[in-house]
Order: C-alpha cells, then structure tokens, then sequence
C-alpha cells in the first residue's frame, strides 16, 4: 500500500474528506482508507466504463429510519445488477437532529454496494431535519412545517449533511453560497460516456406559505376542487432559480465526452400522486412537489428536451413513469421517480377518482389506469406505468424498491426497470413490478411532432458529433444532440429557415445558416444528403 492523502477530522460531525488531484480514470485502483492502526475500509476505484455499451445506474431514495438493521435484500440484487453508477436522490436518513449517526447508519448498510463503484448522494427534506423544504435560497424558516421558505435548523448543521453527502462529487459549477453561507453542490458528471446533470431541486425553491392563499389544511396541500391552478402560479416564484437554470442551458450543448444525458435531482416535476399517506386521503394537489410552481417547472423540462435527457429522482413514495407534457400532452422528456427503499409508514397511490384510463392508455398494460391526464397543479402529464402498495402494513407489499435505469449507447434508448424490494432479480422481468420494464428512444425525449425536416448530414469520419439546431426567426435554440451512426436528419416544427452548428464536442466548429426545412413527405423519401 501507497500513502497517497491525509486528512483532519472535521467536527461537528467527524467525518474526513480526501481528494486526489489528477487522477487516472483509465484504471482500476484498489484503494483502503485507516483511522489509527485498527480501523480500516477498502474498496475498489473502478476506471471509467466509456467503452462499455450499456451504462446501468441504480434509482435509489427514500430510506426509513424506522425500520433499523441491514438492507442485505437490497445490496444482493444490486450487487447482481452490478450498477455502474449508485443515485441515491434523498432522504438517506430520517434521524432529523443527529445526521451523523443517521449516516454512519446509512453506510453500514449499504457499504457492501457502495465500497466499490461511483455514488452520488444529494440530501433532501428529511435529511436536513425536515418534513419538507423549500430552501429560498437559504433564508430561516420559522413556521412548523417549513413551508415558509428556507431551513430551521442551523447552518453549521446544513452544511455538514450536505458535506458528508455530497463531498464525492465534482466541484459545484457556480460555487457561490446562497444566503447565510449555506454551500451549494449542483454539478456535472460524467460516468462511461452518460452526462448526468446534477441538480438541487430545493434550494432555491420558494416556500408557499405567505405567497399564495392557503387551500387546505396546510400551506402547502391544496383539496379545494374549485380552486385555479393559475392562481398559485405567480410572478417571482421559483423553482431551481437563474443559476440552476443557466447551469442546465449551458450543460445542453456542451457534449464533451458523452453520448446521452440524464438529469439527477430529489424530486419529480409534477404531482403523479391521488392518495397520500392512506389508501382514502385524496389530495388534489401537493406543493412540495416540481410541477409548483408551474411557470419555472416547465422552464425546467423544457430545457431538459433540449438535450433529449431523461428526469431519474425519488421522493414520493411512488414509483412511476411518466412522460411530461410541456405545452401538450406528451412533448416533453420522460421521467422516471424510483420507488422508496423502505417505506415504513406513508404510502401513496395513483387512483384516478374516476377509476378510468386516461385518453391514449398504454397498449395492452397489465396496469388499468394509464394514459394522459393532468396532476391537481393543471400540468400534463402521460401516465405510463405506477407501482401502487397493496398493503402498507405488511413489509412485503409496501411496494418499495429500486430502480433501474440503462442506458443503451448502441441503440440509444434507456430501459427503465423496478425491482420489489423483496423480489430476486435472477427470476427476470417477471419479478418486477407490473408495467416494468420500460423502454424508450432518447429522441423520444422531445415529443414535439416535427413539421418538417432539415436534411440529412453525413460525417466524413463517420463519427458522431454534436449537432445544434436553432430557429432563425426567434434566435431560439430548439435542441442539441449528438448523431446517431454517423449521420443525423433533424427534425424541427417550423417551416422558417434554420442554423445548424457541428462540432466535436460542442458545436463550435461548422455553421451553416438559411437551412429551408423540406416537407415531411419529401424528406423522408429523399435520399439525397450533405457531407459534413
């Protein structure tokens, strides 16, 4: 063994943070870490799996407290899985005031899965001590139930939960802390050619109370029936706030080292929930979630379109699958919120009150009610698959697990899978939850419906490179990618002339301007193409 870094112990909260500066990915490292002469963990730094054309990332949250002891049913199927990448979105621990023993618990649980591949950990409300956050950019949150806007504990304490979770990520893109120096940690990762943008959906979220008019029996639960989604989307609401916001329009064009994109966060950006915390508690709609407010979540999703990314998050209890709709049913990026871990105590359901599918339901579902609708928010959402619990009482049929998201670089789709948490992985696709597995084209991530289209590249290298499309009327960007085996047709949903921009990485090396869409019907019988 090589020495290689020290590091002080860090109080409050006893925990030592390591970094090694210019590390080679390119290789597998064995590595061990020491406290005295006694106390060792080892471990494995796996190199970067670029070359391997299938990228498996596990969709984990939600880990109640309040069932104790290990998750041994959990780590063999992963372990069996063998995900390149661990996304665990929040809610790691529930032991509000004492998150260092809350972690501690945490990794001796999961250890066996982490010691030996890359993790990404963000916190979320419980971890930080609450029932529900919206951090408004840092300020101090002084109503029972937080829905004030910001954190009630002390920062000193919210910076060491968010030191100990995400210490392991990349430096933080725009590393400026909010208010009452409150760090920040969204960033950017790259893991065997995936970009993962990785986001803090709380933040810089407005708290509800005070803001809008109260609805229901909490700031922050809306059951009134006769109530204006409208009216609940105000100017000077936000969700992830202009840094956030300027972060993900600059990750949608820089390509560099990646052939698909993914954004990590807490949270799903809509209500794709009826009944919460029991199997009778319908709700209309729920504030703590992404689809409020309303104007900013759709900035949001429409800039996740651009890069033709999908949403991973947990939270809610509830796993589903939905597409989202921006300005109509099914134009914008898939979705996928993972099932709790443990799910101890609150359930909840997707029940349509009037027990019907939706118009366009899934074709031969075995699940009843799929199909497009809109959340208590007013915003569309396309139902295409839920895990509800059949009993929450009984710890087999909470209806909690994992996910699975692979991302198929070769054919570009991503197959979402979600594993029971009692369930043996080695039995197939029968053992998931009905309605699983999922598949989807990474095109199909921007669902508007093309007009007509540009025509048809071909790369000389026979590569793929970046490809950004720009509507020359309005100056907007419509989306980046990058090709597809070496050539690339790009749709777009005007017949006004369009700029195309080529590069390597970003698409900075080729412009091509005055690009007259063809018809729908002649380009795609046209086997005509240029020659970049």
């Amino acid at each position: 063994w090589k020495e290689v870094a020290q590091a002080e112990v860090l109080y409050p909260g006893w925990d030592a943070h390591f970094r090694i500066e210019e590390w080679d990915d390119s290789v597998d490292v064995q590595y061990r870490v020491r406290h005295g002469k006694g106390a060792k963990f080892e471990g494995l730094i796996r190199k970067d799996p670029r070359n391997k054309e299938e990228i498996v990332v596990a969709n984990l949250s939600c880990n109640s407290s309040r069932t104790t002891g290990p998750r041994k049913e959990i780590v063999d199927n992963l372990r069996k899985l063998n995900p390149d990448l661990l996304f665990f979105g929040g809610d790691q621990t529930y032991r509000h005031t004492e998150h260092t023993a809350g972690w501690i618990e945490f990794g001796l649980q999961y250890r066996d899965i982490i010691r030996d591949r890359p993790t990404v950990a963000i916190p979320d409300d419980h971890d930080v001590g609450h029932p529900n956050v919206w951090g408004e950019n840092g300020k101090h949150s002084s109503i029972p139930g937080n829905a004030d806007g910001g954190y009630k504990f002390p920062v000193d304490y919210v910076n060491l939960v968010q030191r100990q979770q995400t210490w392991s990520l990349p430096d933080p893109v725009d590393p400026d802390p909010v208010n009452r120096n409150i760090g920040v940690y969204f960033t950017r990762l790259t893991v065997g050619k995936v970009d993962f943008a990785i986001l803090e959906d709380r933040k810089f979220k407005t708290g509800p109370a005070g803001k809008i008019p109260q609805m229901g029996p909490r700031p922050d639960h809306i059951n009134d029936p006769s109530y204006d989604p409208r009216k609940i989307d105000l100017e000077g609401l936000e969700l992830l706030g202009p840094r956030q916001e300027k972060f993900l329009e600059e990750w949608t064009e820089d390509w560099t080292d990646s052939d698909m994109k993914c954004v990590l966060s807490q949270t799903a950006f809509c209500g794709a929930v009826h009944m919460h915390g029991s199997r009778n508690s319908r709700l209309l709609a729920d504030l703590d979630c992404n689809g409020w407010p309303q104007t900013p979540s759709r900035r949001a999703l429409a800039l996740i379109r651009k890069a033709r990314a999908v949403h991973l998050c947990g939270d809610q209890h509830l796993a589903v699958v939905v597409k989202h709709g921006i300005d109509q049913h099914g134009d914008g990026p898939f979705g996928f919120t993972g099932p709790a871990l443990v799910n101890t105590i609150y359930g909840r359901w997707w029940h349509p009150e009037d027990e019907k599918p939706g118009p366009n339901p899934i074709p031969e579902s075995p699940l009843p009610w799929t199909g497009e609708f809109k959340d208590g928010l007013g915003n569309k959402i396309s139902m295409v698959a839920y895990a509800n619990p059949e009993n929450i009482k009984d710890e087999k049929k909470r209806a909690d697990g994992f996910g699975i998201a692979r991302f198929k670089k070769k054919t570009r789709e991503v197959v979402f899978e979600c594993w029971p948490r009692f369930s043996d992985v080695r039995d197939g696709n029968k053992a998931q939850f009905p309605g699983w597995p999922v598949t989807i084209q990474q095109e199909a991530n921007d669902g508007r419906k093309a007009i007509a289209y540009l025509p048809e590249y071909r790369f000389r290298d026979g590569r793929d490179h970046v490809v950004q499309v720009i509507e020359e009327t309005t100056g907007e960007v419509i989306y980046t990618t990058r090709s597809h085996k070496g050539s690339i047709r790009p749709k777009v949903f005007s017949n006004t002339k369009h700029t195309v921009r080529f590069g390597r990485n970003l698409p900075d090396e080729i412009t091509l301007t005055q690009v007259q869409p063809l018809p729908i019907k002649s380009s795609l019988n046209d086997n005509h193409f240029i020659e970049i």
